[in-house]
């Protein structure tokens, strides 16, 4: 299998720069795996499209407001973004530029609200098998909230992390999604439109985009329509849009990502297959968290930690019944998750008529169903 396999041509014009307004009102290409045909409706009409009984996997990560800027103690311009929580107030970041940072030091960012203390490099200290050699800018830190943070004597620094990290912080937006360098004449549309409606656990680096078309009105009509609802939890990482760079699809490793199902939506997606209903997973990172969490059966235990799951052809998927998902990267590993599902030829098939049919593609792009 090739990465060249998965490739296609996409006019950048066609690359979604806002979001559809309202959410729902985003275009919606409805297939099946089995067939040739398609038909073009709004994603709004999820409820006249799905039956009763059907149960639907949102993945409620919320997006952290990741990305810091700042000063080195030698007074040059420095970036941060935060890319995986390691513990409370420990984070491995992607440090840019990174010639000559050394552990120990401390950089001041956003005007003094945070100070990153440099610990060392991911790869350097592991003793985990499959440890690799740290990439360029790939550090571990610890962050804590700095001088000009404002907190009150006595406080609990990594309780306000967070609320400081979303007052104070920048969203991590796609580098596909244009925004003016060194300010963003949209923040406050990305900060409200760059989150889904039921964003709940911080810890992501980037949006499960598929479930920014969902708005609370139609999440109301769903279940009224007898549609039920389930939850995951996967924090996206800076892995999960990018492409695969070597030709051989075997050869490329995915970036680990933490994910939780609990036994209570485990039992309300395990119960919803036992009575007949179908299974779909709201976007890949949603696809992927059941895979990894999938028995024998094709049933879900629960589970939390570390999924490095590659899920690509040849192997089907046995949690899921339909998947929703927007328009992505060529060559990227989550067109290879569509490809598991839906088969690479149909699911080529259907991007060059969504291409045909001028939908708009990536984070704020439209959607897909293929059933």
């Amino acid at each position: 299998m090739k990465a060249s396999d998965f490739d296609f041509e996409l006019d950048p014009s066609r690359i979604a720069q806002v979001p559809a307004t309202p959410r729902d009102s985003a275009r919606l290409l409805v297939a099946r795996r089995e067939g040739s045909d398609a038909r073009h409706a709004r994603v709004r009409d999820l409820p006249q499209i799905l039956s009763p009984g059907d149960l639907l996997v949102l993945n409620d990560t919320r997006v952290l407001c990741a990305r810091l800027h700042g000063m080195r103690g030698s007074g040059g311009a420095v970036e941060v973004l935060l890319a995986e929580r390691l513990g409370p107030m420990r984070f491995r970041a992607l440090v840019r530029p990174a010639s000559r940072l050394k552990a120990g030091e401390e950089l001041s960012l956003e005007q003094g609200r945070f100070v990153a203390r440099m610990l060392d490099r991911p790869g350097e200290t592991d003793d985990a098998e499959g440890a690799s050699s740290p990439r360029v800018g790939d550090w571990r830190l610890e962050l804590m909230p700095g001088p000009a943070a404002g907190l009150e004597p006595g406080a609990d620094p990594a309780r306000d992390l967070d609320r400081l990290l979303e007052a104070h912080g920048r969203l991590p937006l796609p580098p596909y999604i244009d925004r003016e360098r060194g300010g963003d004449p949209r923040d406050g549309l990305d900060r409200e439109r760059y989150q889904t409606v039921f964003a709940r656990v911080p810890g992501a680096i980037a949006a499960p985009t598929a479930g920014l078309h969902f708005t609370e009105d139609l999440l109301q009509r769903l279940q009224a329509q007898g549609i039920g609802l389930a939850r995951v939890t996967l924090h996206v990482g800076e892995g999960t849009f990018k492409p695969v760079e070597t030709d051989d699809v075997e050869s490329h490793s995915m970036h680990a990502e933490q994910y939780e199902l609990t036994a209570e939506n485990a039992a309300r997606i395990n119960g919803a297959r036992a009575r007949g209903g179908r299974v779909i997973a709201i976007g890949t990172t949603s696809a992927r968290t059941l895979e990894t969490c999938v028995q024998p059966d094709g049933g879900v235990a629960p589970g939390a930690g570390s999924t490095r799951l590659f899920l690509r052809p040849g192997a089907p998927l046995r949690s899921i019944d339909g998947l929703f998902t927007n328009f992505h990267l060529p060559r990227s590993t989550l067109l290879m998750l569509v490809s598991a599902f839906a088969g690479r030829e149909r699911t080529l098939a259907l991007y060059a008529e969504a291409l045909r049919e001028g939908y708009r593609f990536y984070s704020y792009g439209d959607a897909m169903l293929i059933l």
